[in-house]
């Protein structure tokens, strides 16, 4: 039975996304992880209006790897509280999927 696919959503500094990315795919807890930089976010943090220029990481894993990745972001990720949002997968191109899966752990 495939597993059911998850993209997770992260922004962080622009000067730490390569790296949380590549630890990512590399430990196969994402498949694939888009970067779209140069992202503004405005943003209420400690009773202040906050700006910055993020980069946007969208990051293609399954439900089942969701809790270790989710973990495992949070430690590389430099903010205290980082922005990470799942959103599930209603359909996608099958042979897509099956690649998504085999590129992550079993």
């Amino acid at each position: 039975m495939p597993r059911e696919a998850l993209i997770v959503f992260c922004t962080c500094p622009e000067t730490s996304a390569t790296a949380i990315a590549e630890a990512l795919v590399n430990e196969r807890l994402a498949a694939c992880v888009n970067q779209l930089a140069a992202v503004q976010s405005i943003y209420r943090w400690q009773e202040r209006v906050e700006t910055a220029t993020e980069t946007l990481l969208i990051m293609k894993t399954t439900t089942d790897l969701y809790d270790e990745l989710e973990r495992r972001l949070h430690a590389l990720h430099p903010y205290e509280v980082p922005e990470i949002l799942a959103v599930p997968v209603a359909r996608g191109y099958p042979p897509y999927l099956r690649w998504l899966e085999g590129a992550l752990r079993a």
